[in-house]
């Protein structure tokens, strides 16, 4: 299996399915896939990507009821991924889909021999889903989204928005294992822009009111949202909060809430 870069997650999937099973018209005898969907995000905040899952599957012949079914597992709780991983791989599912670098990690413990679709993972050669990206090895396959690369560029977009900007807060959770190396990646770029970077870290929903009032103190000017399923779960509650404390704000995912403004 190779690691797909920027492509089409959909298209990634039903490569695999499409060797378990085949679409509704050439089923003699009908033969249902089953496919785990493990997720380290709660349902509402992964409501969207599923959903164009679910339309991708459609578009690809694959109806749920008919030559599919899905078996979802959603929490923003890390401890609880080995148990609901090890229950998927109990229902003898044909393929794994694991959404963020906690939930593959949990995945590929549970399993080394049912195919394992990861996407919403920063670095799988350093998260040690694979052994490098030419050379995969193992049952795991799926996309990075490059957020430790792009962490320089999101600064850059900062300091070019915001001009007299000179400290920046990282919002980041030192619990998931793809958001540490955004945070690393955000130290170089910040010295060469000449930024001073404050390191709020946050690993669960009650502590950012808190870290926030930190972050004020420490005169942050802007605040950074690094790609992690906390933040993922809570970005009307860091949207609020950072208007509330007056902070430009930039995240790592688009299509959601790119920019906080304030007046």
């Amino acid at each position: 299996m190779k690691i797909m870069i920027g492509a089409n997650f959909i298209g990634l999937l039903a490569t695999l399915l499409l060797t378990s099973a085949p679409p509704v018209e050439a089923q003699q005898p009908k033969k249902v896939t089953r496919v785990g969907y493990l997720a380290a995000v709660s349902a509402s905040a992964d409501a969207p990507r599923l959903e164009a899952f679910r339309q991708g599957l459609r578009d690809l012949g694959y109806v749920e009821g008919q030559n599919v079914t899905i078996d979802f597992r959603h929490t923003d709780k890390f401890e609880r991924l080995p148990d609901l991983a090890a229950d998927l791989v109990r229902l003898k599912i044909d393929v794994l889909v694991a959404v963020t670098t906690n939930a593959a990690l949990a995945a590929k413990n549970a399993t080394n021999t049912i195919p394992i679709v990861f996407m919403g993972v920063t670095d799988p050669v350093v998260a040690g889903l694979v052994d490098s990206l030419a050379r995969p090895g193992g049952n795991s396959t799926g996309i990075t989204n490059i957020a430790a690369i792009l962490t320089g560029k999101r600064l850059e977009l900062l300091k070019e928005t915001v001009p007299k900007l000179s400290r920046v807060a990282v919002l980041w959770d030192p619990q998931a294992p793809g958001s540490a190396p955004q945070w690393k990646e955000s130290l170089l770029p910040a010295r060469e822009l000449g930024l001073q970077l404050y390191s709020m870290e946050v690993s669960s929903t009650d502590k950012y009111p808190d870290a926030f009032k930190e972050a004020i103190k420490a005169r942050s000017a802007a605040l950074a949202v690094t790609l992690n399923p906390l933040a993922n779960s809570n970005q009307k509650l860091i949207a609020d909060l950072a208007i509330h404390n007056r902070l430009p704000e930039i995240c790592a995912r688009g299509g959601e809430i790119m920019w906080t403004t304030v007046a």
